[in-house]
């Protein structure tokens, strides 16, 4: 298998300071949103693998077609992020998003065991949100400046990927995404510890940072299984 990983870059640092009650509700409203979110994600995968509709989209030309309608999309949300269509434009950006990791997803289940290869990469990704939510609650100390260093391995991940569409390459794709784990795991955990020490106060833009997380990660563990684990 060697298909390519779409990554996101990130946005790194603390906004204002909230309330302990602002602190909850921007919290709250964050976990049913991402919740939510995961309907047209998982929508847009099964139109996606169901349809074939971006089977045709290898190469550069998928790359082009990724990012620009990702960027896009999170610009949109930015613009309406304080208004009532700030919801309707994030909840189109993950079924856009689901779409785009249809390609990957139906290379994954084209195994024969590619349907336990997807539920241990969904359960993996379920563990990973889990360890740092925990660890959002009991850290005390402040990871603010982690979020620099973070935004730098995230632009080493992407740049990466882009070169290894043109290389084509297995074992480069393997390392990327390894890496792309590592650092989208400590993303989920400063994203988390930013809520929670009031450094967010804006709950699409939290949404959208921990659902670019959960993609990540959950797209680069699908990705080494299928590497690694998968039967022809």
């Amino acid at each position: 298998m060697n298909d390519q990983i779409q990554t996101l870059p990130r946005g790194a640092g603390y906004g204002g300071v909230a309330t302990n009650e602002q602190r909850q509700k921007v919290l709250r409203n964050t976990y049913w949103l991402l919740a939510l979110s995961m309907i047209p994600t998982v929508l847009g995968a099964w139109l996606g693998v169901a349809t074939g509709i971006t089977a045709g989209l290898g190469g550069g030309l998928g790359l082009v077609v990724f990012l620009g309608g990702a960027f896009a999309f999170m610009f949109a949300i930015e613009k309406t992020k304080n208004s009532a269509a700030g919801v309707p434009v994030l909840l189109a950006f993950t079924f856009f998003m689901g779409l785009m990791l249809s390609r990957l997803l139906a290379a994954v289940l084209g195994f024969k065991n590619g349907s336990e290869l997807v539920m241990t990469a969904m359960g993996g990704t379920a563990g990973v949100f889990f360890v740092m939510a925990t660890l959002s609650s009991v850290i005390k100390r402040d990871l603010s400046g982690l979020g620099k260093w973070l935004l730098v391995g995230a632009l080493v991940i992407i740049v990466g990927a882009i070169i290894n569409v043109f290389v084509g390459s297995t074992v480069g794709m393997l390392v990327i995404s390894t890496l792309a784990v590592g650092v989208f795991s400590l993303f989920m955990l400063y994203d988390l510890k930013r809520i929670v020490d009031g450094g967010e106060t804006n709950y699409i833009s939290a949404t959208l940072a921990l659902y670019l997380d959960i993609f990540n990660v959950f797209q680069s563990l699908l990705a080494i299984l299928g590497i690694a684990g998968g039967n022809d």
